[in-house]
């Protein structure tokens, strides 16, 4: 296991973290983002989505469960907030999107880590004090080691 760890001291320097990340992507990223209310993982989508080309709003689809952004590579951002059980997952059509190669980001991953391929790339947002947050990478397969070891060199921004 290869683990990483950063503390960002608000919400622009989470962005700058998912900015970096959006900017080195490569098809079929996919990041399992996992982590309490308010800890970042919006702002740091938001950062990758930046990083990937695209210059348009980016929220969480807590309610909405999934919003796609058309970018350098395509963007898809899942919310498993919401959801019960691993079927609710699939019924969004989970597979195919991942079959398809775009960078994936799933807030709220850690619900279903069984649903991830290895190659997943998980990042833990931790409540240190009001404004700071620990962010913690860790990768599980020698393809996951390889991209977070360029995560790792590249963080921070």
């Amino acid at each position: 296991m290869l683990t990483g760890s950063w503390v960002t001291r608000d919400a622009e320097e989470t962005f700058r973290y998912g900015l970096k990340a959006g900017e080195t992507a490569r098809p079929g990223d996919v990041w399992c983002l996992s982590g309490p209310l308010g800890a970042g993982k919006t702002a740091f989508v938001q950062g990758l989505a930046k990083g990937l080309g695209y210059d348009g709003r980016v929220t969480s689809p807590t309610f909405a469960l999934q919003n796609m952004y058309e970018a350098r590579l395509d963007l898809h951002h899942f919310d498993w907030y919401r959801l019960l059980n691993a079927a609710e997952v699939q019924e969004l059509g989970w597979e195919e999107w991942l079959a398809k190669g775009v960078v994936t980001a799933v807030e709220w991953g850690d619900k279903f880590p069984k649903l991830f391929p290895p190659s997943v790339l998980n990042l833990a947002f931790e409540v240190v004090s009001e404004g700071e947050r620990r962010l913690v990478l860790t990768a599980d397969s020698d393809k996951a080691g390889t991209r977070a070891e360029e995560m790792i060199r590249c963080w921070p921004p």
